[in-house]
């Protein structure tokens, strides 16, 4: 698989990453055996970079990464944890925390779920309101000298966080939402990042799955999904949302591949030192979206699709009012 190098100063990683969070909660049930084998046939097919958080499902996620590794050598993967998100017993959030105390607390905990001795790529899930960036970062910095932690990213921040915490320590990519119906990166973030040398691990690729081809108004009617008290699949939102998805559809069928292959393909396309994440939970579809690195988007296919999806083209927001006001992303966008 081809590799891409995470920003200037990051980890040379597959250009397809895979998001572990669904195979412990979020999007329902999750079968363990064959989320166990989806990370196993995800680095035999040269994918590297497996993506985690500390409070996907209260560490069942990082537990869940530490099985499916144990008899792979250690230096044939980089693991990305995200950290801070608070957590209570009924699974609710509960706010974030980002002090170096905590962030301290948080990895020792984090390198014992998942039986290692360093972290290739740690970052706070979201920006702390009460703590600033630069003790959070330096906080993180004194693990990267202690030997813990390789690199050190940031996780749906706005551009002027991103130049603070990197004037306290060189970040190797920033992870956020980026996908042909969220673009928001593309107003000044993306610019930012190129400018001071810092990558971009996308996740929602494929909108959590609006926007794969194979979500429907029947999906998820049964058990626990929380996409369905997000607003893009709610109501008419929904209903023009899979409208634009008809439009992927027809042009994929012009391609030759299925919505999915395009949707990360584009993605990949933005540029050399971005990395797709795909949050495959089944052998199958993954399989799907390693097929995405076979797909070669000509000027005309891109012409097409920047027509068929300009931005904010989506209705309604990625995430509920309350997750939303946690993304300093959007706050620095809109100011």
């Amino acid at each position: 698989m081809e590799q891409r190098k995470l920003g200037s100063t990051g980890p040379t990683v597959s250009a397809l990453g895979l998001g572990c969070m669904g195979m412990s909660e979020v999007y329902g049930p999750a079968d363990r055996g064959e989320s166990i084998a989806t990370i196993h046939a995800a680095l035999n097919a040269g994918i590297t970079l497996l993506d985690t958080g500390d409070f996907y499902a209260m560490g069942h996620n990082e537990m869940l990464v530490h099985e499916a590794l144990k008899n792979i050598a250690r230096d044939k993967v980089q693991i990305s944890v995200k950290f801070g998100a608070l957590r209570g017993p009924a699974g609710e959030f509960a706010g974030i925390d980002s002090r170096p105390a905590a962030t301290r607390n948080f990895l020792a905990y984090s390198l014992q779920r998942l039986g290692t001795d360093y972290i290739d790529v740690y970052r706070p899930a979201r920006l702390d309101p009460n703590v600033p960036i630069e003790e959070t970062i330096g906080g993180i910095a004194e693990l990267v000298k202690a030997g813990y932690i390789k690199h050190i990213g940031l996780s749906e921040v706005g551009s002027d966080t991103i130049r603070r915490a990197h004037a306290v320590h060189p970040i190797a990519d920033l992870q956020i939402e980026y996908s042909l119906i969220e673009r928001g990166i593309e107003r000044d973030i993306l610019k930012t990042c190129r400018e001071l040398g810092i990558g971009i691990t996308a996740y929602g690729v494929l909108a959590r799955g609006l926007i794969s081809g194979h979500w429907s108004k029947d999906s998820s009617k049964t058990g626990r999904d929380y996409r369905l008290m997000t607003p893009r699949f709610q109501g008419s939102n929904l209903d023009a949302n899979l409208a634009l998805v008809e439009q992927l559809r027809a042009i994929a069928a012009e391609i030759g591949a299925t919505p999915a292959q395009v949707a990360i393909a584009w993605v990949a396309a933005q540029g050399e030192k971005i990395v797709p994440l795909v949050g495959a939970r089944t052998r199958n579809r993954l399989s799907e979206a390693l097929g995405a690195a076979k797909v070669t988007l000509t000027p005309a296919h891109l012409a097409m699709l920047a027509k068929a999806f300009p931005p904010d083209v989506a209705a309604g927001t990625r995430y509920a009012a309350e997750q939303m006001a946690h993304l300093d992303s959007e706050k620095q966008a809109t100011t």
